[in-house]
């Protein structure tokens, strides 16, 4: 068995590799966040391709990540399990999670990289969110920019054009780098919200072991024409909340995901911005939300 460890956000995950044919290269996008440090253990992972899920729990859903739907299963004493397929529909990977998501096992079940490296990934990103949400901690769909030590999360449905955001600010104003480009972590630190990079960012390579205060978040929409509005909480939160890796099936983990918004929400501002895709949108947006 090989034993590997990761911080992400300040949680430390272990990974263990039953097969010999398993080993950190199922996970490139994790070197950047491989530690040698010991210490309690926000949740660990055992990588075991001869598991099976002998036995199906109540089908509790499906979870939505990335336009691949997982199901989940809920067992008697509390515990979880997961079937992970992608886009083709092929099975990936399936887990078992403990109640609070700390002790889990993964079978990888696909063949070739991607299709095992999809498998393993989602599984850990799935145990990583809801074993980590008690703790302040939030998953978050968004592409991140940071500018003058300060993180900037914009946020949209799949295709709304985040990412063109991101990337205009890149582009026209100096100073910025891309933090993260799907899935960064929000995690309130001795009271402050700080955004991490993490080793899940969707289509673009951006797995950087970095943080950052989040200064401001923005919720995106295309319109013919820019323009940009702080919003009040209460609308702020139920446009947030969707864009959090949540349990709706689990009270604990919803419950927690719902606090801790509410928690960043008190000191962070979110806007909205009706936007083209040009250089103006990216003005006008930075000179809107930037961090004073």
């Amino acid at each position: 068995m090989k034993k590997l460890h990761y911080k992400v956000a300040g949680h430390l995950l272990e990974i263990n590799f039953v097969d010999a044919h398993n080993d950190e290269s199922v996970l490139p996008s994790f070197a950047p966040f491989a530690t040698e440090e010991e210490g309690e253990l926000a949740l660990d992972i055992t990588v075991d391709d001869s598991f099976r899920l002998t036995t199906h729990g109540k089908e509790v859903g499906q979870f939505d990540c990335g336009g691949c739907n997982h199901g989940v299963y809920l067992m008697d004493d509390g515990s979880y399990q997961f079937e992970v397929s992608d886009v083709d529909g092929t099975l990936c990977s399936v887990m078992e999670s403990s109640a609070d998501f700390r002790r889990n096992r993964v079978a990888i079940l696909a063949d070739g990289f991607s299709k095992r490296n999809f498998g393993l990934n989602n599984c850990v990103m799935m145990a990583f969110a809801f074993a980590t949400a008690t703790e302040q901690t939030l998953l978050m769909h968004a592409s991140v920019i940071r500018k003058d030590g300060y993180a900037y999360a914009m946020t949209a449905p799949s295709g709304t054009g985040k990412s063109t955001h991101t990337y205009l600010w890149y582009k026209n104003i100096p100073g910025c780098d891309l933090m993260n480009d799907d899935n960064p972590v929000i995690r309130i630190v001795d009271g402050v919200p700080t955004l991490f990079g993490s080793p899940w960012s969707g289509k673009t390579p951006c797995y950087r072991n970095i943080s950052a205060p989040l200064g401001a978040m923005v919720c995106i929409k295309q319109m013919p024409r820019n323009e940009i509005q702080q919003l009040p909480v209460l609308q702020a939160f139920s446009l947030l909340l969707p864009a959090m890796s949540t349990m709706k099936w689990d009270k604990r983990v919803y419950t927690s995901v719902c606090d801790t918004i509410s928690a960043v929400l008190g000191s962070v501002k979110v806007y909205e911005l009706g936007c083209l895709p040009d250089a103006e949108a990216a003005q006008l947006c930075y000179t809107t939300v930037r961090a004073k």
